[in-house]
């Protein structure tokens, strides 16, 4: 019996080993560290940290396994090197652009949490051939991919489009409920508390660099391109004092904020993705609040609604999200190691599982 090829494509990355590194072990490194020690496919060969303290440590200690795995992490780049692995799952909270090609130049793909490779066309000019000229050298690729940016702005919209004859608008609701999980010193930090008014420019920056190439990039796959992104922060304040923990936030100091990237195709949204972070469902303003998760509207010829919610309580749910961007990064590995070398995004990706 013949065996249909593209199903034979997106299964055959699955039958070998694949020798995978994790970079970094913080938020989402350390989900991702315990999903590739406890992955069938995948065989971790080694850990690398920018934290003195974990140099030598065992990498089941790193993500709380019990048992141990004879993996210790390296503070080393060359060390990393020396391993020649498929894949390294690449997570620090900030990007070495040096690091990544050296990578990719001496052939180790890069699956990366971060957001720089969702949309090449809008990259730096400069910086894309600087990364295509490693992949080439090395024969590698590198993705982008994670929960928002990745999954819900990428997969989700090209998913639920394909219910539709005529697409008007989808909307991407995030909800993130701090309440439980965050002290109010932490808050202060984010801002709520406060009695500002306006949204800090460098956080709008960094929704439209973050958010809008694949918002961009899904359009593009629905053959609908983007003509303009737009990015709006919006501030809700409390309407009564609020008890945060220890703390209690002041009426009328910020409790709620919210940042919407929009892309805009003939004068009107087409895509968007709004996310809300609250300490307090008390606010002077009618934001629909609601729990933590995801509510996507499409409006079309067959108009729906879906709503994602972590089933755990809200202090589990807050501390899983990071998970859901591990898993991302650790099911691609398979298929960006069959890619051929480059940047690759969703559009040039098989549908991602797991195993």
């Amino acid at each position: 019996m013949d065996t249909n090829p593209l199903l034979h494509e997106t299964i055959e990355p699955m039958a070998r080993q694949y020798r995978v590194v994790q970079w970094a072990t913080g938020n989402v490194g350390r989900p991702a560290l315990r999903a590739l020690i406890e992955h069938p496919n995948l065989t971790l060969v080694g850990v690398h940290t920018h934290t003195p303290d974990k140099v030598g440590t065992d990498a089941g200690l790193l993500c709380r396994l019990p048992a141990r795995t004879g993996i210790t992490a390296t503070g080393e780049i060359d060390e990393i090197l020396e391993l020649g692995a498929d894949c390294v799952v690449y997570t620090p909270r900030v990007f070495d652009l040096d690091t990544v090609c050296r990578l990719l130049a001496t052939g180790t793909n890069v699956v990366t949490t971060h957001d720089m490779f969702h949309h090449p066309a809008g990259m730096d000019r400069a910086l894309c051939a600087r990364v295509e000229a490693a992949c080439s050298s090395g024969g590698a690729s590198i993705h982008s991919t994670g929960s928002s940016p990745g999954f819900l702005t990428e997969t989700m919209p090209i998913v639920l489009s394909s219910t539709q004859r005529r697409l008007d608008r989808m909307a991407i609701n995030e909800f993130v409920d701090l309440t439980p999980s965050e002290t109010p010193w932490t808050l202060l930090g984010m801002g709520f508390g406060t009695s500002r008014r306006t949204f800090e420019p460098h956080r709008l920056n960094h929704a439209h660099r973050a958010i809008g190439p694949s918002l961009r990039l899904a359009a593009e796959v629905l053959g609908l391109p983007l003509d303009a992104v737009d990015v709006r922060g919006e501030l809700a304040t409390a309407s009564r004092d609020v008890q945060v923990g220890t703390g209690v936030f002041r009426k009328g100091t910020v409790v709620a904020q919210r940042i919407t990237v929009s892309g805009i195709r003939g004068g009107r949204t087409l895509l968007q993705f709004r996310s809300t972070r609250y300490c307090s469902t008390d606010i002077g303003s009618d934001w629909s609040l609601r729990p933590t998760g995801w509510r996507i509207s499409v409006e079309g010829d067959a108009p729906l609604e879906l709503d994602l919610r972590p089933m755990e309580t809200s202090v589990q749910a807050n501390t899983a999200a990071p998970t859901y961007a591990a898993n991302r990064a650790v099911n691609t590995i398979p298929y960006l190691c069959a890619a051929p070398p480059g940047i690759r995004t969703a559009l040039d990706m098989p549908p991602i599982r797991f195993r």
